[in-house]
C-alpha cells in the first residue's frame, strides 16, 4: 500500500494512469472482517501502515489480519506477540520472523531503505526488551538506529563515553526503569528532542514503572517528551516522525 505522494509520483512517471489512481483513492478505506476493521488507507493518511497488537488475539484472527495486510502492502508488523503465535503463523508464512526479546512478529520486504539517525539508549540490560521494541519499530519504518545499551547513571562514565554518538542523533530515545534519571541526564546533553520511556523494571517502591514515569514527566531538562510505561513501540514511532522531519529539513 503506497502513500499519497508515491501514487502521484507513479502517475507523473506514467507507471499508472489517472484512472487507476482515481480508483485507488476511491477504494474502501478499510477492510471489514467482522471481528476487525483493517485500516488499509492509514499509510495514505499518515505515512505509516497499521500495526498489529498481537497480545490476546486468537490465532485464527491474527492469521487473517496478517494475510490481509501482507496482501495489501507486502509486509506486516506486530507487537507483543508470543512464541506460539509465531509458530502458528509460520505455517502459512515461512519467511515471517519473530524476536523473543522485543516480541515483534514481522513479515518484511528485503532491502528496505533506512534514513537519518536515531539513537536508542537504555539504562540497564533489563530494559533491553523495551529498547528493542523501540529500535525495531523505528527500523521497520525506515530509520537508521544506533543502540547504546547499559549506560545507566550509576556509572556515568559509561554514558559520557558515548556522548559524541548521542549528540549526532536527530532524536534520542532514553529508556530506564528504577528512578528513571537517564532521560534527564541525556536531555541536558543534546540539542535535539529526547523521547523518554519509563519501564516497569525495579523494586517494589518503583510501582511497576510509575516512579520512573513521574521522574521523567517532572524532568527539569528541556526538550523531553514522555510515552507510557514500557511503550517502546510508541517511542520508536515518534522517533521516526521526528527523524523524517529532520531528514526532509536537511534536504531542503
Amino acid at each position: 500500500m503506497a502513500n499519497t505522494k508515491e501514487i502521484l509520483q507513479q502517475v507523473k512517471s506514467g507507471e499508472i494512469s489517472i484512472e487507476e489512481a482515481e480508483a485507488y483513492f476511491k477504494s474502501e478505506p478499510y477492510k471489514e472482517m467482522g471481528f476487525a476493521k483493517l485500516d488499509i488507507h492509514r499509510k495514505v493518511r499518515t505515512g505509516f501502515p497499521e500495526v498489529i497488537f498481537c497480545e490476546n488475539k486468537a490465532d485464527e484472527f491474527l492469521l487473517s489480519i496478517y494475510e490481509r495486510l501482507i496482501e495489501a502492502d507486502g509486509c506486516a508488523f506486530g507487537t507483543r506477540a508470543s512464541e506460539s503465535q509465531y509458530e502458528y503463523l509460520k505455517k502459512s508464512f515461512p519467511d515471517i520472523s519473530f524476536d523473543p526479546v522485543s516480541r515483534i512478529l514481522k513479515y518484511e520486504k528485503e532491502e528496505k531503505e533506512k534514513i537519518g539517525n536515531v539513537v536508542v539508549c537504555c539504562a540497564g540490560t533489563a530494559d533491553i526488551p523495551v529498547a528493542e521494541e523501540a529500535c525495531q519499530t523505528a527500523e521497520y519504518f525506515g530509520t537508521n538506529v544506533n543502540r547504546v545499551y547499559d549506560v545507566g547513571v550509576t556509572g556515568l562514565h559509561r554514558l559520557l563515553s558515548k556522548v559524541e554518538v548521542i549528540q549526532k542523533a536527530n532524536c534520542v530515545v532514553a529508556i530506564a526503569g528504577m528512578e528513571g534519571a537517564l532521560a534527564s541526564v541525556i536531555g541536558g546533553m543534546v540539542s535535539n528532542p529526547v523521547i523518554a520511556v519509563p519501564t516497569s523494571v525495579g523494586y517494589g517502591a518503583s510501582f511497576n514503572g510509575l516512579s520512573a514515569l513521574l521522574t521523567m514527566i517532572n524532568s527539569c531538562a528541556n526538550g523531553i517528551a514522555v510515552v507510557n510505561i514500557d511503550n517502546g513501540y510508541g517511542a520508536g514511532y515518534m522517533a521516526t516522525q521526528i527523524n523524517r522531519l529532520a531528514v526532509d529539513n536537511y534536504k531542503q
